[in-house]
C-alpha cells in the first residue's frame, strides 16, 4: 500500500494480501508461562489492593507486624522493617517506604520523628532514626484474631493473615496507587466523616455520593469524578488569593503536587513567557506559604488565571479504581467499594457477636455448674472414692438432678473443671454473687442477641460511635467547586511582538525590521483582512505569507461578538458598491473566507475595526460623470444592523466612488452588557448563570466591599477574582452613600459612619487597620436602618437610622460614636422609602443586535421644521419624506442607500 488514504474498487482487492516486512512471533513455552505467573503475581501480591481489607499485601504485612510488637510503646521503623521480613519477600528499603506512606496519610499509624513532609516532598529520616506504633483508631478497626484468617507466610515458618477484618471502609480513606502489569490502579482519599456518614446512608436504604478530599487541601472540581471509575477525571488547583496589589500567597497545593515541583513549573513557565513575576518566595512549614511577587503594571487577577492555566498550580487527576477481589482484578466504582467495604464490616460485627455470644453462653454454662457444684456439695461425693474414674461418674451422677435448666449437656472436660476448682474458692464462695453473676451474665446474653436480631442497626451505632470518637480531628481540607475554563489565549502573558511585512505579505515574530503591529504569545491566532475582501486566521509563527495588500491585522479573539467591522467594498470591477457591519466569531483556521459578493476584481473601499461596536459617521464623495447631481453625502454606520460576515450587505452607489472620508466618531451601538455574578464558581459570566448584577455599559463601575474593611469600584472584567470575605457585590452607584458600624481596635468603641468612595478603581480601607478592629454590617441602601443588639441582656437593642445619626463624610474619617457596650449582633432593618433618581434614557429600542432609533411618523413632521427632517434623515425616513413633498429630484444614488 503506497498511501493510507488509498480506496479499494472491489471486494477483490481489498482481499489481497498486504505486504508487511514486520514478523509476529509468538511466546510459548516457558516465556508464556513465567511471564503469565509474574503478571500475576505482580497484580495479585504487589501492586493492586484488596477488597476486603484495602491494604497490598506489604502494607498487610506491615500492619501485622507492627501488631506482633504492639506493647503501647514506640519501635524503631528499623525493627518494624525487620521483623516484616520476616513475612514480606523483598528488601528492606521496599518495606520502609510503604511505612513511610502509610504513616504520612496520618490514619493508622502513631509517628514520632521525621517523616518527612507531604507538602514540601521532603523525604523521611532514614528508619534507624524514626520511631512509630499502632495509632488507637488501627488497634480498634483492624484487628481482631477472633476473626482473622490465617495462612502460612512465604517461607513456611509463621503464619500470616489473609487478610485483616478492617471494621471501615479503610481503602478510600487512604487512596491507593500502584502500576502492575498490563494494568494500575488510582484511588483517591476520601474524607473519614463523609465516609461513615455514606455507610449509614447505605444501611439505611438510602442513595449516597462520596468524593475525594486531600490532605494537601486546595480546591477540587470533581464534576467529572465518574464514580472513581476509568473516564473520569478530576480538577485539583492550589489555592490562591491576592495578598495585595503586587503579591500573590498559595496557601494550598493541588494534590499529587508538592511546593517545590509547583515552585518550579511557575518558574519554567515565567522563563517561557507564559507568565510575568519578579521573584518566588517559600515560607513554607507546617503550612503552605508561597508568596508570589508581582512586577509593576501587571494584573493580580490575569496572573492568577495564568498561574492555572499554565503551572502545576491546576492539575487534572484520572482515577482509576481497580482492586482484588476472589483472587482477581476487578475494575469498579469508588460507591460499590464502599458498600462492599461496609457489607464486609456487618459480617466482620456479625461474628465478633456470635463468638461473643458463644463465649458468654459458656461462662453461663460454667458458672451454672458451678454454683449447682458448690451450692449442693457435690464435692463431698468424691471423699470416699478411690479412682480418679470414679470421681468423674460420681460428679456426673450428683449434677443430673440439678442440670434440667442447662442449655446444653454436661461434657466430660466440664467436669473436668470442676475437679480443678480450689478448696479456698469452696470454702468462700457466696451463693448471692453467684446469682448476680450470672443474672448479669443473662443480661449481657440477651443483648448480644438483641443486637445480632438488629444488626443493621448495631453497624449504625458503631459507624456513629467512630465519628463521634475519632472525626473531630478529620475535617475536609480540599474545597468542592466548580471551575470556569479558562481560556489560555486571555492570560498568556503576550511577550512576543507580531510584525508584518505589507509588501511581501508576510506576518510573524522574527520580522523585527518590519512593522510593528501589537504584542502577541506563541498561542495567539492572528485574524488579517486583504483589500480584495478576504480574510483569513492562522496561528503566531516566526513567519507565515497570509497574502499581499493587507489593510488590517490584529490577535483574534475566539467568540468575540463586540468587536465590530464596518467594511464598504466594491462589488467586481463594474458592479455597485455595498456597506456591511459584522463580526467573526468562529473560523476554521488557515481558511480563507470572501467577505465580498464573490465577484472577480471585488475590492475594499473603507475598512474599520471597532473594539466596542462603535460606528462613525462617513462621507461618501462620486466621481463627476454624467448626470450625476449629488456628488457628495454623509452615511452614519448606525443606521445599518449587525450581520453575518458572509452577507452581502446594503448597496451605497452604482456608481464610482472617488474617495471615502472619515466625519465623525460615532457612539456603540451594541446593548448594555449583563452581567451576572456566579456564587459557585465565584466569576463574573455574561452567560445568564447566577445572580445578575446588572447592565453595565463602558464606563460603569463593580462597588466590592469584604469582612476585613477594604473597598473599591473597579471596570467589571470577566477573568476578576474574589476574596473569601466578599460581604458586598453590585453595580456602583456613585451618589449612593455607604454606611457601616464598626468596633475601632484602638478606640475601643463601636462607630457609625457614611462616604462615598472618593476615587475609582482604588481600593481604600475605610475602617482603621487595628488587629481588633472588626466591621460589624455594611449597608448600601440609600437611608438603610439597623437593629443592634448587646451582649448584655439588661440592655435593650437600639435602632439606628444611619440618616439621622450622622451625615455622609469622607472615607478616612472616623464616624460618630456608637457604643462603648459589647455588641453581639447587629440586623440590617428594612430600609426607609427612597425614591431613586431616574436614569437619563435615550428613546431607543433595543434589539439583539444593534441600537435602532424609534422612527417618527412623517404625517406628524412640519415640512419646515429643519430639525424634524434631519431627524428624519438619520432614521432613514428622509428619502420618502422629501419624495412624498416633491422638493428634490429622486437622487437614485441617494435612495439605494435607504431600499
Amino acid at each position: 500500500m503506497s498511501d493510507e488514504n488509498n480506496t479499494y474498487e472491489n471486494d477483490e482487492e481489498l482481499n489481497q494480501p498486504i505486504e508487511n516486512n514486520e514478523t509476529i512471533t509468538k511466546v510459548t513455552g516457558m516465556y508464556k508461562e513465567w511471564f503469565l505467573d509474574y503478571a500475576s503475581y505482580v497484580i495479585l501480591e504487589r501492586a493492586v489492593p484488596s477488597i476486603e481489607d484495602g491494604f497490598k499485601p506489604v502494607q498487610r504485612r506491615i500492619m501485622h507486624s507492627m501488631k506482633d510488637l504492639d506493647d503501647g510503646r514506640y519501635n524503631k521503623v528499623a525493627n518494624i522493617v525487620g521483623h516484616t521480613m520476616q513475612y514480606h519477600p523483598h528488601g528492606d528499603a521496599s518495606i520502609a517506604d510503604a511505612m513511610v506512606q502509610m504513616g504520612q496519610k496520618e490514619l493508622l499509624i502513631d509517628m514520632q520523628g521525621n517523616w518527612g513532609n507531604i507538602l514540601t516532598g521532603d523525604r523521611a529520616a532514614a528508619s534507624r532514626y524514626i520511631e512509630a506504633r499502632l495509632s488507637k483508631f488501627a488497634l480498634d478497626v483492624v484487628f481482631n484474631p477472633k476473626t482473622t484468617e490465617w495462612q502460612q507466610s512465604y517461607d513456611g515458618r509463621k503464619k500470616e493473615p489473609v487478610n485483616l477484618p478492617v471494621k471501615f471502609p479503610l481503602l478510600l480513606a487512604q487512596g491507593a496507587e500502584g502500576i502492575a502489569v498490563g494494568l494500575s490502579t488510582k484511588i483517591l482519599p476520601h474524607n473519614f466523616n463523609e465516609l461513615i456518614d455514606a455507610s449509614v446512608k447505605y444501611l439505611k436504604g438510602r442513595s449516597f455520593s462520596i468524593v475525594p478530599d486531600f490532605l494537601t487541601g486546595g480546591i477540587a472540581d470533581f464534576t467529572n469524578y465518574n464514580d472513581g471509575k476509568r473516564g473520569g477525571k478530576v480538577r485539583v488547583r492550589a489555592k490562591i488569593s491576592q495578598l495585595d496589589k503586587k503579591t500573590l500567597v498559595i496557601t494550598e497545593i493541588p494534590f499529587g503536587t508538592t511546593t517545590s515541583s509547583l515552585i518550579d513549573s511557575i518558574l519554567k513557565a515565567n522563563d517561557k513567557g507564559k507568565i510575568k513575576i519578579k521573584r518566588i518566595e517559600d515560607n513554607t512549614a507546617a503550612n503552605v506559604e508561597i508568596l508570589v511577587h508581582l512586577p509593576p503594571n501587571v494584573s493580580p487577577d490575569k496572573t492568577i488565571d495564568a498561574l492555572y492555566a499554565f503551572t502545576n498550580c491546576e492539575n487534572s487527576i484520572s482515577p482509576l479504581c481497580c482492586i482484588i477481589e476472589d483472587n482477581k482484578p476487578v475494575f469498579i466504582g469508588v460507591s460499590e467499594v464502599l458498600k462492599k467495604s461496609t457489607d464486609f464490616t456487618v459480617e466482620l460485627l456479625r461474628k465478633e457477636l456470635e463468638i461473643r455470644l458463644f463465649e458468654l453462653e459458656e461462662q453461663w454454662h460454667f458458672a451454672s455448674l458451678e454454683r449447682i457444684f458448690i451450692e449442693n456439695r457435690i464435692y463431698r461425693d468424691i471423699e470416699e472414692v478411690a479412682t480418679w474414674e470414679g470421681v468423674i461418674e460420681a460428679i456426673d451422677e450428683g449434677l443430673k438432678p440439678h442440670i434440667g435448666h442447662l442449655k446444653r449437656e454436661v461434657t466430660q472436660e466440664d467436669i473436668l473443671r470442676l475437679t480443678e476448682i480450689r478448696i479456698k474458692k469452696i470454702s468462700k464462695f457466696d451463693i448471692d454473687k453467684a446469682k448476680q453473676f450470672i443474672d448479669s451474665l443473662e443480661e449481657q446474653i440477651a443483648e448480644v442477641k438483641h443486637h445480632l436480631d438488629h444488626l443493621i442497626e448495631f453497624a449504625i451505632d458503631y459507624f456513629k460511635e467512630l465519628k463521634k470518637k475519632y472525626g473531630k480531628e478529620k475535617p475536609r481540607l480540599t474545597e468542592i467547586r466548580i471551575f470556569d475554563d479558562i481560556v489560555a489565549t486571555k492570560v498568556v502573558m503576550r511577550n512576543s511582538k507580531l510584525y508584518v511585512n505589507r509588501e511581501e505579505g508576510f506576518i510573524g515574530t522574527s520580522l523585527k525590521k518590519d512593522e510593528y503591529i501589537t504584542d502577541c504569545a506563541d498561542i495567539d491566532d492572528v485574524i488579517v483582512f486583504r483589500e480584495d475582501g478576504s480574510m483569513m486566521v492562522t496561528k503566531v509563527a516566526s513567519k507565515t505569507f497570509v497574502g499581499k495588500g493587507i489593510i488590517h491585522i490584529a490577535i483574534f479573539k475566539k467568540k468575540d461578538k463586540r468587536t465590530v467591522y464596518n467594511m464598504i467594498y466594491k462589488d467586481g470591477t463594474r458592479g455597485p458598491s455595498y456597506m456591511k457591519r459584522f463580526n467573526v466569531t468562529s473560523i476554521t483556521r488557515d481558511k480563507e473566507y470572501d467577505l465580498t459578493n464573490g465577484n472577480k476584481g471585488s475590492k475594499v473601499l473603507y475598512f474599520t475595526a471597532n473594539p466596542n461596536g462603535e460606528a462613525e459617521v462617513i462621507t461618501i464623495l462620486l466621481r463627476a460623470l454624467g448626470s450625476i447631481k449629488k456628488l457628495k453625502w454623509d452615511i452614519d454606520f448606525a443606521d445599518l444592523a449587525i450581520k453575518s460576515r458572509s452577507a452581502r450587505g446594503n448597496q451605497v452607489t452604482k456608481y464610482a466612488i472617488k474617495k471615502i472620508e472619515f466625519k465623525s466618531a460615532g457612539v456603540s451601538t451594541l446593548k448594555p452588557r449583563k452581567i451576572w455574578f456566579d456564587d459557585t464558581v465565584r466569576r463574573l459570566n455574561v452567560d445568564d448563570r447566577g445572580e445578575l448584577l446588572g447592565e453595565f455599559k463602558a464606563e460603569d463601575k463593580l462597588l466590592i466591599a469584604t469582612q476585613s474593611g477594604k473597598i473599591k469600584a473597579v471596570t467589571p472584567d470577566l477573568t476578576m477574582h474574589f476574596d473569601n470575605d466578599m460581604i458586598v457585590l453590585e453595580k456602583w452607584k456613585p451618589q449612593k452613600p455607604i454606611s457601616a458600624i464598626y468596633f475601632d481596635g484602638n478606640k475601643e468603641r463601636y462607630y457609625v459612619k457614611r462616604f462615598l468612595i472618593e476615587a475609582a478603581d482604588k481600593e481604600e480601607i475605610f475602617v482603621s487597620d487595628h488587629e481588633k478592629t472588626k466591621l460589624e454590617i455594611i449597608a448600601t441602601d440609600y437611608r438603610p436602618m439597623a437593629e443592634v443588639i448587646f451582649s448584655k441582656r439588661s440592655l435593650e437593642k437600639i435602632e439606628v437610622n444611619f440618616e439621622e445619626f450622622i451625615s455622609v463624610k469622607g472615607i478616612k474619617a472616623l464616624g460618630n460614636q456608637l457604643t462603648t457596650d459589647k455588641i453581639r449582633t447587629v440586623n440590617l432593618l428594612e430600609p426607609l422609602p427612597f425614591e431613586e433618581p431616574e436614569e437619563k434614557v435615550e428613546d431607543i429600542e433595543v434589539n439583539e443586535e444593534k441600537v435602532v432609533p424609534k422612527v417618527p411618523k412623517i404625517e406628524d413632521v412640519d415640512i419646515n421644521d429643519y430639525e424634524a427632517l434631519l431627524e428624519l434623515k438619520k432614521q432613514k425616513a428622509l428619502a420618502n419624506a422629501l419624495k412624498k413633498k416633491k422638493q428634490i429630484d429622486d437622487d437614485e444614488s441617494q435612495t439605494a442607500l435607504f431600499d
